[in-house]
């Protein structure tokens, strides 16, 4: 299959969940041309903001593989991921995503998240959500620990 095949099953994916009282966003995992999970968007069913498909999706394949990372995966995805998911990609170390619609199509459809990106940018003191920075004593102790530890699994 090519990627185009790919993305085609990701977006019918995310119809598939628009009839099933899901959001309008699907995901899939390939690797070796072969899908290895797949996920609508789940936010108002799981009552969990973070429930988006390719978030799911990322939780699913690592499980599969049993590996928090997917260096050798491919995300389809039926929109531009949201900040949120694109920090999940990141983390996770997927080799490529492809998408079908675009940010400004999700924000056509009340999907928009230009306001994040717009925080994301500010200083933690200027943000809309309160973000204060408390200094104590102990703040580095768990990063003290973490680089002391000799069996320590980097990611």
């Amino acid at each position: 299959m090519m990627h185009r095949d790919f993305l085609l099953q990701a977006v019918e994916l995310a119809c598939f969940n628009v009839a099933n009282g899901g959001g309008p966003f699907g995901a899939l995992i390939v690797q070796d041309r072969r899908i290895i999970a797949a996920s609508g968007n789940r936010v108002t069913e799981n009552m969990d903001p973070t429930a988006h498909a390719e978030v799911l999706a990322i939780r699913q394949a690592c499980q599969y593989l049993q590996d928090f990372q997917l260096k050798d995966c491919v995300l389809y995805t039926s929109c531009e991921p949201c900040p949120m998911c694109l920090g999940a990609i990141y983390w996770s170390r997927l080799e490529a995503v492809y998408f079908a619609s675009n940010r400004d199509d999700a924000a056509q459809a009340g999907f928009d998240d230009s306001l994040i990106y717009t925080e994301i940018d500010k200083p933690a003191d200027q943000r809309q959500i309160a973000m204060r920075h408390l200094v104590i004593e102990s703040a580095a102790e768990p990063f003290r620990l973490w680089q002391i530890q000799a069996d320590k699994i980097r990611y």
